[in-house]
This record gives C-alpha cells, sequence and structure tokens, in this order.
C-alpha cells in the first residue's frame, strides 16, 4: 500500500511512523526545505503522551519537557481563584507534558527519519485529485493508494469552512526567571473579566537551550496586533505588570515585538473527514481554540486511529472506520470548547461572572473535580470508539 502524508506536522510525523511500523510504503511531503524550530509551548495530555509511547517517542520527549500537574488561574482585581484543575491530585500518576513545538517536532521526525519514511521537501502541496498530488511548482506526484491531509489549519485540500474566533493570543518563549516565585509544575493565568488572560507555562529544558523556558501568552482580538504592535512594547508590559506582578519577570525579556507571535484560532469539524482517496486529520479535520489544551493531542489521537483501521480494514473500510472511531470524542471536545471559550476570550461582561460566581465554585464540589481531571486528560470519553487500544 502506497501512501502520501501532506503535512509534516504532529500528525503527520506520527502517522507515518506507526504506518511504516506496519511496513506500509510511505512517503511525507511538505513545503519546507529542512526542518527548523518554529512554534512556541504546548501541553501533551496522558491520551497523547500513549500514543507517543507507541510512536516511540515518548521518552525523547520527556528528556526536553516539562510535568505539570495543575492548571490555576485567577482574577487579577480581587485576586480570587476562578480555575483550579488537576491533572491527578490523588494519585500523582498523570500529568500533563508541557514542552516546546520543536522538542516533540524533533522526536517525531527523528522517528520518522529512522522508520525509512520517504521525504519529499520542499514540495508544497495545493491540490488532490482522487489520489495525485499536484505541487506548487505545477508537478504532480502519485498517483497513491491514499492521500493523508495532515496540513493543518490552512489546508488547501480540506473542505471545512470554519468560523474565526474573536480572540487569539500572543505567544512567545524566554527563559525561566531565577527571580520568580512561580512553581515549574503548574501552568498559571490570571484573567480581568474575560477581555484580559495572561499565562505563563513551564515547558522544559527545549533542544538547544542551556536553562530551562517557559511559553507566555497574552490574549488579543484577532484584529488587534497591529493596535498592540503600534502602543509600543513598554505600554504592554506596564498594563501586564498592574494585572499580575509576576507576569513582569516574564514579560521584560520581551524586548522587540518580533520575539511575540499572533496566533488566530477558528472553530469547526469536518462532518465526514474523509472521500474518496483521501482523508483528513487533525487541524484539518477540526479546529478549536486552544483552551482544553487538546490541539496537539487530536492530532496524535487521529493519526492512531487511521493507522490501526487501515491495519484491520481495506481502505474503503477503513475510512468509515476512522471517522466513527473517532467521531464522539472530537465532537465532545470541540462541544467543550466552544462553551469554555467565551469565559476566558470575550467581550462579554456576564459570562465571567457566571464563571467567577457560579461554575467555580461548583467546579470544587465532588466529583466535578474528578470529571475536570478527566476532562483536562483527554479521557472524559474514550479517545476511540469500541474501547481504547491505548490502555
Amino acid at each position: 500500500m502506497k501512501i502520501a502524508i501532506a503535512g509534516a506536522g504532529i500528525g503527520g510525523l506520527a502517522l507515518a511512523i506507526l504506518l511504516r511500523q506496519a511496513g506500509r510504503d510511505v512517503t511525507l511531503f511538505d513545503q519546507f526545505a529542512a526542518p527548523a524550530p518554529v512554534g512556541s509551548g504546548l501541553v501533551i495530555q496522558p491520551v497523547g503522551q500513549a500514543v507517543l509511547g507507541a510512536c516511540g517517542a515518548l521518552e525523547q520527549v520527556r528528556a526536553t519537557g516539562n510535568a505539570v500537574t495543575r492548571m490555576l488561574g485567577h482574577e487579577a482585581d480581587n485576586g480570587r481563584r476562578v480555575l483550579d484543575v488537576w491533572y491527578d491530585r490523588a494519585h500523582g500518576q498523570r500529568v500533563g507534558l508541557a514542552l516546546h513545538r520543536n522538542a516533540l517536532f524533533q522526536a517525531l521526525w527523528d522517528g520518522a527519519t529512522q522508520a525509512g519514511v520517504t521525504l519529499a521537501l520542499g514540495a508544497q502541496v495545493t491540490a488532490a485529485s482522487q489520489t495525485t498530488l499536484t505541487l506548487s511548482d505545477g508537478s504532480t506526484a502519485g498517483p497513491f493508494d491514499l492521500v493523508v491531509d495532515a496540513l493543518g489549519a490552512q489546508s488547501p485540500l480540506t473542505p471545512m469552512r470554519a468560523i474565526d474566533l474573536p480572540y487569539g493570543a500572543l505567544w512567545a518563549n524566554v527563559d525561566w526567571p531565577d527571580e520568580t516565585d512561580l512553581p515549574k509544575h503548574e501552568l498559571r493565568q490570571t484573567y480581568r473579566k474575560a477581555s484580559n488572560m495572561l499565562g505563563v507555562l513551564p515547558i522544559g529544558t527545549p533542544p538547544g537551550a542551556n536553562r530551562p523556558q517557559a511559553a507566555i501568552f497574552w490574549s488579543l482580538p484577532r484584529a488587534a496586533y497591529d493596535t498592540w504592535r503600534g502602543a509600543g512594547l513598554e505600554k504592554w508590559r506596564a498594563q501586564a505588570r498592574t494585572l499580575w506582578p509576576d507576569f513582569d519577570a516574564f514579560s521584560a525579556q520581551i524586548t522587540d515585538p518580533d520575539q511575540m507571535t499572533m496566533a488566530r484560532y477558528a472553530h469547526g469539524t469536518l462532518r465526514t473527514p474523509y472521500a474518496n482517496g483521501i482523508v483528513h486529520i487533525g487541524d484539518a479535520a477540526h479546529r478549536a481554540s486552544p483552551q482544553l489544551g487538546q490541539g496537539a493531542n487530536m492530532a496524535l489521537l487521529d493519526a492512531y486511529a487511521l493507522a490501526r483501521a487501515l491495519d484491520t480494514h481495506p481502505i474503503a473500510k477503513a475510512l468509515p472506520a476512522y471517522g466513527a472511531a473517532r467521531r464522539w470524542h472530537v465532537r465532545t471536545y470541540q462541544a467543550m470548547s466552544w462553551a469554555f471559550t467565551p469565559q476566558y476570550q470575550s467581550d462579554s461582561r456576564w459570562l465571567p461572572v457566571l464563571r467567577d460566581r457560579a461554575l467555580f465554585p461548583v467546579s470544587m464540589i465532588p466529583p466535578v473535580p474528578r470529571i475536570l481531571s478527566h476532562l483536562v486528560c483527554g479521557t472524559l470519553l474514550p479517545a476511540f470508539a469500541h474501547g481504547d487500544p491505548l490502555r
């Protein structure tokens, strides 16, 4: 079976490894000529870590990442907790794995090259007709038995029409400062209503770094980047200092606005993530805000589900089996993201009041804390229909 994967991101690389483990002939296409460090921090939840284990990449990722045991958020004006979720407070066995995106990419890239995946680099995929790819230079590749669209949110191959979300975020990576008292095993956030959100995620020591780092983020309306940039860094740092003094040691390391990358988000889901000869995974199949930290995990779970479907079915039946296996897990987390995001990123006046005065107190009443732990771990529902073979 000859399979083409368009996109050497997290989902595409993981799928390439899993398919090669099964002896498939895999060609991986990407527009970059050589891999380079890009992106900021992310969290791989326990279900995603299980997929990395199946890929043989988990130990390499753990060596550079950082265990996160808790997510804690405060309201800026009064200091009250408004978010407090533990991964596994009772037993401490489940943790989020926070790391630089490049550390995850490097581990999967190493695994794909060692597995013998054929690499077609400097090859930008612009279209697919049945099982043949069209590249930006006008040439074609194929035909293949199957084309996998792993090109992410900007994929030209997906028929999805996603809805732009009103808020995005500025991200940057900085050194973990010696003078901070923030714990290295917690994601910390501060909010003012829902229109201001800033946070610090400890991401370990990425490849090439000589000390631990943090990913910092600042919520921003998707159309406000030019205004933020024009106002100057000092105004931004002063505002951040007022909201959260502990953030100052991190934001002081931002001396050039180009250090901050604007990420814009959208929401959408393909009802049927496949068609004749092509199947979509990751952000090409479903997109949401990063509020629940599930984007990378969803891509990894998609890769695993598709690989296992191809192991047990011919292609004609494997694609529907993949879609059915992931349907309810994806839809549930998409719905949760749609519901939670406006409480933390919006111009609403009453949603943050509801969040602080009603939802947070309820979240502290058993068994709700345990349910929220399953939510962030990715185990609120089985990751696959008919049971989870990763367990």
